[in-house]
């Protein structure tokens, strides 16, 4: 059990900032406003061309956003759809799983990781998560494999979450032993790298999710898969297209996935500047670090056991990390959070419930404790003001106010 340091065993009023702190009237965790002033004119000629051609469903547009987003990702092709929730269930019915088979994944990721899996007509199975960098433990995934019957069990879909990509060679070298096909659950991680590979150009595909809050982001829902299989994806541009590669001729049965030709125009003016939004993120990331150090808060962050009240976020070696979140844990997180709130520093949990123990998994037959790092992870984790805008002076303030709490 670890034992947190702290002078206080309950909130206090809040003290005067530092002097050399400037007090904000509110910080958001995140502030699309700032980054749509930067873009406007681009995105405004954007839409501007889409409705002018009258091109409004896939088309020219969906085209060229999925050779950019291929490229970006360093994949042979991608496949654009109505979000990133459907790129998971497109991926993963394009990959062959089939109604009755089994899919591994991570019970600390959102919903839709495991949801796209029921949609799919198989049954989600849950490894525990590495308590550093919150992504499925390479270990944990063996342990099961070896331990557990998994005849029916088909594919395996680590989430790169928070931004950071999980262990891939780790978890391939798994796949490749259990004959398993990894799909990549790239939601929060485009732009991110493991060694030399992007986020994307690791499994059989990938799922991105352009949500507004993402990285890259359109206005409205918007996602993609990527594959280097030309048969997949010509597949996969059947099942969004309700099964069909021919107008009024359906080889399967599909669903309505089809991108929005302004959302796919929005997001390839934003694309340009992915990656200086993702560098950006790196160094606010580098910065709140080295604020929670100088205010005496930091942790060792190779280590998940601190007597420190808050444990900063971890990076693997291997991981090129591009903070789509920038989560710490913290002691007394719920109570932490009602005193920023109190102060309007916007945070967030993510996420609360581990997915075995939501209400409607109660069917797969998992109970609190079967995993414990998960299960700690929804207790502790918070979520701290991030986007690439972000000032030095609000993060200062944040920071300050989250040591006033611990004072």
């Amino acid at each position: 059990m670890t034992t947190f340091f702290t002078k206080s065993d309950s909130p206090k009023a809040s003290p005067p900032p530092a002097p050399d702190v400037k007090a904000f009237a509110s910080v958001p965790i995140l502030d699309l406003h700032r980054q749509y002033l930067q873009v406007r004119s681009e995105v405004l000629a954007a839409i501007e061309k889409v409705c002018a051609s009258q091109h409004y469903i896939l088309g020219a547009e969906v085209e060229g956003l999925e050779r950019e987003v291929a490229a970006f990702c360093g994949a042979r092709d991608a496949v654009g759809c109505a979000s990133g929730t459907d790129a998971l269930w497109l991926a993963l019915a394009a990959a062959g799983v089939l109604p009755g088979d089994q899919v591994l994944t991570t019970p600390f990721s959102f919903f839709a990781s495991a949801s796209a899996i029921v949609r799919a007509g198989a049954r989600p199975v849950f490894a525990d998560i590495d308590p550093l960098t919150f992504n499925l433990d390479p270990a944990q995934v063996k342990t099961f494999l070896r331990s557990s019957p998994h005849d029916k069990l088909g594919a395996l879909v680590p989430v790169h979450l928070y931004g950071q990509c999980a262990d891939m060679n780790r978890l391939l070298q798994v796949a490749r032993e259990f004959h398993l096909s990894v799909i990549e659950d790239a939601a929060q991680a485009i732009g991110a790298r493991w060694g030399e590979q992007r986020a994307g150009s690791m499994g059989v595909s990938a799922a991105f999710s352009f949500y507004p809050t993402k990285n890259l982001s359109a206005y409205g829902e918007a996602g993609l898969v990527t594959t280097h299989s030309p048969e997949m994806a010509a597949h996969l541009r059947r099942l969004r297209n309700h099964g069909s590669s021919r107008r009024y001729v359906h080889e399967e049965f599909g669903w309505n996935s089809r991108l929005d030709a302004i959302q796919a125009a929005i997001l390839r003016v934003k694309l340009q500047y992915v990656e200086e939004w993702n560098d950006g993120r790196r160094q606010r990331a580098a910065r709140y670090d080295q604020l929670f150090a100088d205010a005496g808060l930091r942790s060792d962050e190779n280590s998940v056991e601190s007597s420190a009240p808050v444990r900063l976020p971890h990076t693997a070696k291997t991981a090129h990390h591009v903070f789509h979140q920038y989560v710490v844990r913290a002691y007394r997180r719920d109570e932490l959070r009602e005193f920023l709130a109190a102060r309007k520093i916007a945070t967030e949990i993510y996420y609360p419930i581990p997915l075995h123990l939501q209400p409607c998994f109660v069917y797969l037959g998992y109970r609190e404790g079967d995993f414990p790092e998960s299960e700690r992870a929804a207790r502790e984790v918070l979520a701290l003001p991030m986007f690439p805008e972000l000032t030095e002076d609000e993060q200062r303030w944040v920071v300050a106010s989250i040591a006033d709490f611990y004072c």
